[in-house]
């Protein structure tokens, strides 16, 4: 299915099928649709990244740039920020071999280096150099005082 969903973007951006893209746009959208993804046409893919739990849940922001061999699981995002005034205004670059953890965001302009590992449930704001893994710190547990 992810190689079909692929092949309808090429199929959208080429030149010569303007009279079949209102049709393959609307599988496009259907097929988004069908899994709560969110993937523009304007999204720049280097190769077809892995999704090893399909779709679901995926949102990648229009401008952001996914390198070659990245592997993303289920419920990323990887969005833009666009509030004025914010630190990070921009779209994230992510390079070659990224593997990103499932319910993990990488949020704004960052760079990405290559074969980071990016851990389940990750918040990214910042830039992260090549060969990195990023998880998140030790779980806190708070008991409760009793009266």
């Amino acid at each position: 299915m992810i190689k079909l969903f692929f092949k309808i973007r090429v199929l959208l951006n080429n030149n010569n099928l303007f009279l079949f893209r209102p049709l393959f746009y609307f599988f496009y959208k259907f097929i988004l649709w069908l899994y709560g993804a969110s993937i523009p046409l304007n999204t720049r893919f280097c190769d077809i990244p892995t999704f090893p739990h399909s779709l679901y849940g995926i949102f990648i922001s229009g401008d952001a740039v996914i390198g070659k061999n990245a592997t993303i699981f289920q419920q990323v995002t990887i969005g833009s920020v666009v509030t004025e005034n914010s630190r990070r205004i921009g779209s994230p670059y992510i390079k070659d071999n990224v593997l990103i953890g499932a319910g993990a965001k990488v949020i704004g302009n960052v760079k990405i280096g290559n074969n980071v590992k990016i851990g389940a449930n990750c918040v990214v704001v910042e830039n992260i150099q090549d060969d990195c893994t990023v998880i998140l710190s030790k779980n806190r547990i708070l008991k409760k005082k009793l009266k």
